[in-house]
């Protein structure tokens, strides 16, 4: 199972700010994908039905993902599968397992080496950033959560405003 090392922060600057670190740490313009995920019941981990729109495709994914809810690094295992009929999926998922709920964003995602930044701006929340790093089969957790901390404070962003969970816990809490 592929692995990575994340963390989630809540933005704090302008968020076209911090597009522009990214895209000057990433030195492309990055990518415009509009998500929308459907979380499902899980007797472990999370599960979730994502579609994606960009200016190239459109697409839909399963994602299954486990990681523990702290602030700061961590590591996150996750499988994910094409789907080919979304509208069918949801059904068979909604019925077997019980949805959750639903969580809708626009996701910019710029690359730095290894790890995927992503300026998210999410419905009902406000602006959040992350930080994937992509690990490698020989590297260590304590390696990868090393390039996140220095990517942190490249993006301005403080440990202060490193968050815990998953977008659709913070909208479940709203509630």
């Amino acid at each position: 199972m592929p692995k990575n090392v994340e963390i989630k922060a809540a933005l704090k600057m302008d968020f076209d700010s911090f597009k522009s670190i990214a895209k000057k740490l990433s030195e492309n313009e990055g990518e415009q994908l509009v998500q929308h995920d459907i979380f499902y019941k899980s007797p472990m981990g999370r599960l979730k039905l994502r579609s994606i729109k960009s200016e190239v495709a459109d697409e839909a994914q399963l994602i299954y993902y486990k990681r523990p809810d702290q602030e700061g690094p961590k590591l996150s295992d996750f499988s994910i599968t094409p789907v080919v009929d979304l509208s069918s999926m949801d059904t068979v998922l909604s019925q077997s397992m019980g949805k959750i709920g639903e969580v809708k964003k626009v996701r910019y995602v710029f690359i730095v080496d290894q790890t995927r930044i992503h300026a998210d701006q999410v419905e009902g929340l406000g602006n959040y950033m992350e930080l994937e790093v992509m690990m490698k089969p020989d590297q260590s957790i304590e390696e990868g959560e090393a390039i996140a901390h220095t990517l942190m404070k490249s993006l301005c962003v403080d440990e202060s405003d490193l968050i815990t969970g998953a977008y659709m816990d913070m909208i479940l809490k709203k509630c």
